[in-house]
């Protein structure tokens, strides 16, 4: 395992970084005033409402809500994770990430390691494909491509090749020392029998590479020329590069067509994905041997607002349909459109879109299904909706399903097909079904849920220069109000350097208080800008306050035999504080 990256290193990634460089060579911006604006990558819209603020560092969406600094912008923009966001950020900076060693002495493996086996998964890569154009199977392998419809550009595009028809033509090939025996075993490009023997994990199959996020090799899939050869599809298991929970085969390369395709057909095969590439559909995915998790829906709908699964209209095909479904109902949010297209048995992506061309299988994910149709469809095969019983049951199904779902639209809408269904009001139904707790009060509704300690919070957030115009007193954080002791390390975390909103929010990442800060720091505070260090002083100064008469009430509680000479004066200075009157003008 790669050791952490350092938060200092982060930190002062984000202080380098220009958001606006950061989303300008991925969306183009137009200025506006002070800001940025574009049409937002992350929803559809006709005007824009993606801001991106120079003096921040962040940028928000006042469509969808999407909001953060430049490393939130290329996760959500290139579909990557927090590491791989900061290497990738890292590199258009021309900086090196440097890695901790692990606490309690795990072993750790240094960013070298790492680029070896990503480099030794290339070499394996272009092994196969020379096999592909020079083993003595060629022309058959080459042949059976054809027969599949497939051309050279498309096999070159998505770099297919072929494992020979030998035990170990990739083990001699790069095995030479124990040292690199042992790391094709890790990566699984070799295996070994309980006799201790090794030998190539693939053998005579069409060989798929299968990229990460980032372009680079993880992991192969192997797919049979002879149905008696074994099991059609063979992936690589799990290993040190490779997670197949996370993985899309088809992903990089559909990123590398369309930065933000208006939707993303999810297919179960890697002939499927080449298939519909051959024929001019390039935003096709395949979840690898698992039904789509919720890393794969998150990943998507990050690049989309449309998913469309796509599978066969078999018992297997309908089941992974089912579960990539309940993986989508915690995830959905409004705008985004989950969908489900069935072929007709023995068909599928593949044989249908070369069957009926681009415009054939198009015309039929136009006609896909609706997550709502779908949903109650495939309760209902369990439910004799003509009896009272059908019914109960019905609804006792939908109910935990539809109590995970966050979107208020598609909670109302389920809650209304099944009202239908069941001849109920839809208010009955609504007694019914649990809301899901919202972690944080959002809108001008919930104006008084913003406490003298939040309002601090929000202004130091959106303007960190404030940290450095009054003192940073460690008494506050034993203020009984909720919130203080996070104020006190904000203030303190803004008065140690100059920072912008996007680097005070990434030292906070990870932590419960993040996705509260987040909303802070979008949070319209309606102060003008002349009156922001005015408005801050005197919210600080009411803290202060505030934090005195705690102290001067504590003390007063003590029994009499308590009050020490030193706290009856502490009690004088505190009310001698408290009747102070101070001008904010000096």
């Amino acid at each position: 395992m790669a050791g952490l990256i350092p938060k200092d290193f982060i930190q002062d990634l984000i202080a380098r970084a220009d958001i606006y460089s950061v989303v300008d060579s991925r969306v183009r911006l137009k200025k506006a005033g002070r800001n940025y604006q574009a049409c937002c990558p992350f929803h559809s819209e006709k005007s824009p409402s993606f801001t991106v603020a120079p003096d921040k560092q962040f940028y928000h969406c006042f469509g969808c809500g999407a909001h953060g600094n430049a490393l939130d912008f290329i996760m959500e923009y290139d579909g990557l994770e927090f590491p791989d966001a900061v290497e990738e950020l890292a590199s258009e900076l021309g900086l090196e990430v440097p890695r901790e060693a692990p606490k309690h002495g795990g072993k750790t493996r240094d960013r070298a390691e790492i680029a070896d086996d990503f480099e030794l998964m290339e070499q394996v890569t272009r092994f196969f494909s020379r096999q592909l154009r020079e083993h003595a199977n060629s022309p058959k392998v080459i042949e059976y491509l054809k027969g599949r419809g497939l051309s050279g550009e498309v096999v070159k595009a998505f770099g297919i090749g072929y494992a020979p028809d030998q035990w170990d033509g990739a083990l001699r090939q790069f095995g030479g020392s124990k040292q690199k025996e042992e790391q094709l075993l890790a990566l699984k490009v070799i295996t070994e029998n309980e006799k201790g023997r090794r030998f190539d994990f693939f053998r005579d199959r069409i060989m798929f590479p299968i990229r990460d996020r980032r372009g680079r090799v993880v992991g192969f899939g192997g797919r049979v020329m002879d149905s008696d050869q074994g099991p059609k599809y063979l992936n690589s298991p799990e290993t040190r590069l490779f997670h197949k929970g996370r993985e899309l085969y088809g992903f990089h390369e559909m990123k590398s067509q369309e930065r933000q395709p208006e939707q993303v057909f999810i297919v179960e095969g890697y002939m499927d994905v080449v298939a519909l590439a051959q024929h001019g559909v390039h935003n096709a995915v395949a979840a690898l041997g698992t039904a789509a998790t919720p890393d794969h829906l998150q990943l998507l709908f990050r690049q989309t607002s449309r998913v469309v699964c796509c599978f066969d209209g078999d018992r297997a095909g309908r089941d992974a349909a089912w579960r990539a479904m309940e993986n989508a109902l915690p995830l959905l949010k409004d705008g985004q459109d989950l969908r489900f297209l069935f072929l007709p048995d023995g068909e599928d992506p593949d044989s249908i879109v070369r069957k009926e061309g681009k415009d054939g299988f198009l015309q039929r994910a136009a006609q896909s299904v609706s997550l709502r149709r779908y949903f109650f469809d495939h309760l209902a095969e369990q439910a004799d909706l003509t009896q009272d019983a059908g019914r109960a049951a019905l609804v006792a199904s939908a109910k935990p399903l539809i109590e995970k779902m966050p979107s208020e639209f598609y909670r109302q809408l389920l809650l209304e097909e099944l009202a239908r269904r069941v001849g109920r009001d839809v208010s009955q139904l609504e007694k019914m079904i649990a809301k899901p707790s919202r972690p944080m009060p959002q809108g001008s509704e919930d104006k008084q849920k913003y406490t003298p300690i939040v309002r601090a919070m929000g202004l130091l957030l959106q303007h960190p220069w404030l940290a450095h115009k009054v003192p940073v007193n460690d008494a506050l954080a034993q203020l009984k109000l909720e919130g203080a002791k996070v104020f006190v390390a904000m203030h303190r975390q803004a008065s140690a350097r100059e920072l912008t909103t996007a680097a005070m929010l990434e030292g906070w990442r990870g932590t419960r208080h993040e996705e509260a800060l987040r909303r802070l720091a979008q949070w319209d505070h309606q102060v003008l800008e002349e009156n922001v260090e005015r408005e801050f002083y005197e919210t600080y100064t009411f803290l202060i306050d505030r934090y005195l008469e705690q102290r001067y009430e504590e003390l007063q509680a003590l029994p009499k035999e308590q009050l020490t000479r030193e706290r009856l004066q502490e009690m004088e200075q505190l009310l001698r504080a408290l009747k102070r009157t101070t001008n904010p003008a000096n």
